[in-house]
Parts: C-alpha cells; structure tokens; sequence
C-alpha cells in the first residue's frame, strides 16, 4: 500500500530506489551461566574471525573512496582483534567466570574503555576507548546474530533511511549507489543537510518516523523538492516522478548555460556569488557550477577527518590546494568551529547543558592557543598563493575579534622575520552570528576588514531555537522582521566603514531571501556550489531599483515570517 510521509526538504532532486536502513540493531543480551567453557570461546573465535574479515572488506572499500588515510582506522579496528591482551582477557573471563561470550566481552571491553578515557594527559590513547567501543559493538552484533549496517559496503542503488546523519556519516556517501537520505530527526540547517546538497543528493529530514514506516529494500521515491518520501509507490507514482526528475534535470540544463557568466541583475548591478566547501574536494563543485569565489571554506572537516590534529603542514597543504584551485578568485577561510555537534574523539570537550551556546569555536581557539597558532601559521604561509581572507567564528565581543587578530598579528610577524613569503593584503573578518554582535555592527565595523552573516546560527540564537530540532523548526524563519532587521543593521554598518559584507548561511540560497538581500545591498552571496546558477538565474529577472522598496517594507511593516515570504511571492509572481 503506499504510504507518503512528509518532511522537511533539506536538499533538491528527485529520486527513486529501493531502502538502506542505517539504524543501529539491539545488541542486548542476558548474562547466562555455561558449563563448556571450550564451546563458548569457540563461539567467540568465530565471531572475532568473522569481524576481522569484515573490517578487511570494509578497509579495502575506504581506501578506494575515501584514501589510504581515512581506512587507517579499520587497520587499528583489525589490531584490537588481533590483540592477546584483549582477546585473550575475553576468553579467561569465560572459563573463569564461567559466563557467556557476550558477557565477557562486555565486561573486558568496559574495563579497556574506562582505562583508555582515564588517560587524560594522552589524546591519541583517549581515542583508543572509541575503537575498542566499535570494534566490540561490531563483535557482540556477530555473536548474537544480528547484522551491522555499513555504507561503504552498499554496491546497489539505495537511498538511505536513518533517524539521524552525522556530517562524517553524510561525508562517506556513496554518490555512485546512494542517491539520497531520509530522517527521522534534523532541519534544513543540519550539518547533514548542508553536506548533502554539497554532494548534489536530494534529502528529505525531520519526518519523526520514516525509520519505523519503512522496511529494508522497499521501493522508496525520495522527493526532495516538496519534502517528501512515497514508500512503496505505484506505477503512476513512479511515471509521475520519473517526469518531475526529468524537468528539474532539463531546469538544470538552462542554469548551466550561466556558468560562464557574471552575476548581473536586470538593471546592470554586478553581485558576487560565492560558493560555500568543506574540503578541498569540493572545489570541482564550485568551479562546475561557475562560482566567484569560496566564500565560507569550513575548516573543521580537516580536524574531523583526521585521528588527531593535523599538523601545520597537513592544513598548509589544503589551503594551498584551494586558493591556487580558485586561480585568484577569493577565498573566505573561517577558523576551526569545533563544538555545538561537531566533536574531536581526540580533543574531548565537557559535558555542557547547551553546547551549542557553550565551549566552541573562537572560544576554544582563544583558550587552546596552539591550536589557534598552528592553523594561522598554514593560512599565512598558504596566502602567498591566492586571494585570502580569513573569518573568525562565533565572535560575540570586541575584545575577542582584538584578542584573535593580535594572535594573528604575533604569527605573521614571527613567519616575515624568519624569511616565510606571506600576503600583504589578507582581510581579516568575522561571522556575524550572534545577536550581541549584530547590534554592535557599527563598532565592529571600525575594526574589520568584512562581515559574513552566519544566518544559520542567527536565526537560532535570535528565536532561541535550535536549529536541529524537527518540533521548532517552523521557528527557523529568516524572513522574520527580527531577523531582517538584523541583517540590514550588518549591512549597513558595513558600508557606512567602507567594508563589504557577505552572507554564508543557507538564507543566501533561498529564493525568498535573495530578492530581500538585494534590495538591502548585501555584496557577497555564499552557499552550496549548487545553488549558484539557480540563484544567478534569479537575479539576472530582478532590479534592484524595485527591490529597495520592497526590503524596506519588509523591515518596516510587516510584522510576520508569512508576511514577507508572500510579499517576496507577490512581487515575483507578479
């Protein structure tokens, strides 16, 4: 019987395969008594074996399409298995205890996890606790008969449905077989739904329950334009989709004539479309989708991506890839933002009521120095080979942007003394995400070389309303008179001091907020690489004459989120 479950549409396209649950199985078990200790360890045998052989399989995979780096971590996964000292303990708790295998694997792996997390003064032996966690989760699954699910093993056409997607799951996707995600939880502002349109897959989140409507290979239409999911479809669903697929293809097509083009509108005003990334992978997306610059280069995925901080050279290496890739086009680098939900195994942070409003970003780069440092040298030593300018994130006070640029300031002098080739001519900006800062936009002004409005994390701070939440997402609401307000003060606090100001979050895509921007003399348009000849497109049809107006109103009179998307409606429609 079909069954549509709506959502939230996260990322554009269409499509049609059959479903991948990526949901964690019950691994509970009961504690028994045994009486053939020998029996018991041969059990345990065979599911060490069983693992080992999968996580070869499982390496092998990564390698090919993540990199010899990445699949590292399967070859330590492979290690604790073949370790006497673990092993080993788990087979003298079973004939000591006389218990069964599930429990003396679960009480030796608890007690090597506590020993690990203890070694507080040691990161690297820190990180140890989550490989032994992953590797006995994948032994107890064997032992009790029950199978993991795992991504980099997909080799058919799948789109994949889970109750959540962290960025690193999202990252190790399978564009080739996975052609799209459901959710039960997250908003269109979810680091999963940002990655997701980076990979150009369509996404459908916040549905509450797809993991419990829809059964392992169930034919599943995903669609990502109005935000829904069509489980077991009929025939004529599928003519439908298949014809809805083959329109937005052909609306493609026409925006790909515009990649070669500047970004004008009606009445002849020139505007920057830049491209937001996460690695220097994404650098084929926003050189195909013809983007004027990177105007948000992400760097934490560097720190997620590697098993311990990575070395100044490591990220010199990746910063220089990407200004010499945009071929002195410029490129907008924000400092590591590390916290809220992206998390380090190998820099644990504490426990915090609200990390989101907590210990991240410029605030742990202000306290952990050499992190800090390490990063400023790379970006230093990297801008001799481009156009660079560098954000900080998060800045919520004055004395926080003087306190980051004189760390600056200290490194780049220290890097000229020694003879290191380093750029005269960096900019030095912020994100302008919290609301603090927004309304002290024109003392910041005094001091900056740019603003970049991080929407994303405005809007939820300003509603307070976190942004992942599926039951107050209708509180994300960029075309609130708040929020617009905001913007416009940024803005206009910028140009008041000769300085430009750009806009990073999603808003910067939407078609709504563009028209809006416009009208408020917003310089800098970044987002995801696909949406840049889409909104290109759409502001070629516009004239920033009438715009004005229409930006005013929206600030001044009305009073709702509604109202302004149906006044944008209007004036579009029109």
């Amino acid at each position: 019987m079909v069954k549509t479950i709506k959502g939230i549409a996260a990322s554009d396209g269409i499509a049609t395969a059959e479903a991948y649950l990526l949901v964690q199985p019950d691994l509970s078990f009961d504690k028994k008594s045994i009486s053939d200790a020998d029996a018991e360890v041969s059990r345990l045998k065979d599911a060490i074996a069983t693992s080992d052989a999968e996580l070869t399989k499982i390496r092998d995979v990564a390698k090919v399409s993540l990199g010899e780096d990445e699949a590292q971590v399967f070859d330590a996964h492979k290690m604790i298995l073949a370790d006497p000292e673990f092993t080993g303990a788990v087979e003298q708790e079973i004939k000591d205890q006389s218990v069964n295998a599930e429990q003396a694997l679960d009480d030796v792996s608890k007690n090597f996890i506590a020993i690990f997390e203890g070694m507080t003064d040691n990161p690297y032996m820190q990180e140890r606790a989550a490989d032994v966690r992953d590797v006995t989760k994948r032994v107890m699954a064997h032992l009790l008969g029950v199978e993991l699910p795992n991504p980099s093993l997909i080799d058919h056409e799948v789109i994949i449905i889970a109750h959540d997607l962290t960025p690193s799951d999202t990252a190790q996707l399978n564009k080739k077989y996975v052609k799209g995600f459901v959710t039960d939880i997250g908003g269109r502002t979810a680091h999963s739904a940002i990655m997701a349109r980076s990979l150009e897959l369509p996404a459908v989140v916040g549905t509450n329950t797809i993991t419990g409507d829809v059964k392992d290979g169930q034919t599943v239409i995903l669609d990502g334009l109005n935000g829904a999911a069509i489980i077991d479809p009929s025939d004529e669903d599928i003519k439908k989709y298949d014809k809805m697929a083959k329109d937005f293809s052909a609306q493609k097509a026409e925006w790909e004539k515009l990649k070669n083009e500047a970004t004008v509108t009606a009445d002849g005003k020139h505007f920057d479309i830049a491209a937001n990334i996460g690695t220097p992978d994404d650098l084929e997306g926003v050189i195909a989708n013809g983007a004027e610059g990177v105007g948000l280069y992400r760097t934490e995925f560097l720190y997620m991506q590697s098993e311990e901080l990575p070395t100044e050279d490591d990220q010199f290496e990746a910063y220089k890839t990407v200004l010499e890739g945009m071929k002195g086009k410029p490129v907008v680098v924000r400092t590591m933002d590390i916290g809220g939900d992206k998390h380090l195994s190998y820099l644990p942070l504490p426990e915090e009521m609200n990390p989101f409003l907590g210990y991240r970003a410029i605030r742990i780069s202000l306290d952990r120095q050499e992190i800090f440092r390490t990063q400023l040298r790379a970006l230093l030593r990297a801008s001799a080979f481009g156009q660079l300018r560098i954000m900080f994130p998060m800045i919520g006070t004055l004395a926080e942007f003087r306190s980051a640029k004189k760390i600056f300031e200290e490194e780049k002098a220290k890097l000229v003394e020694k003879g290191v080739e380093v750029s005269d001519h960096i900019q030095l900006g912020m994100m302008m995400e919290v609301p603090a800062a927004a309304i002290l936009a024109d003392q910041f002004a005094k001091e900056v070389d740019f603003f970049s409005i991080g929407t994303n994390d405005l809007i939820q701070y300003t509603m307070a309303a976190d942004r992942g939440n599926e039951h107050v997402s209708y509180l994300y609401q960029p075309y609130n008179p708040s929020i617009l307000r905001l913007v416009k003060h940024v803005i206009d606090s910028a140009h008041a001091e000769g300085k430009w100001a750009g806009m990073c979050g999603e808003a910067a895509g939407d078609n709504i907020m563009v028209p809006l921007l416009l009208g408020m003399g917003l310089d800098e348009y970044s987002m995801s690489a696909t949406s840049v000849l889409r909104v290109r497109s759409l502001m070629k049809k516009l004239s920033t004459a009438d715009l004005k107006e229409l930006a005013e109103r929206a600030v001044n009179e009305s009073i709702t989120n509604e109202d302004n998307k149906k006044l944008v409606e209007s004036y579009i429609n029109k």
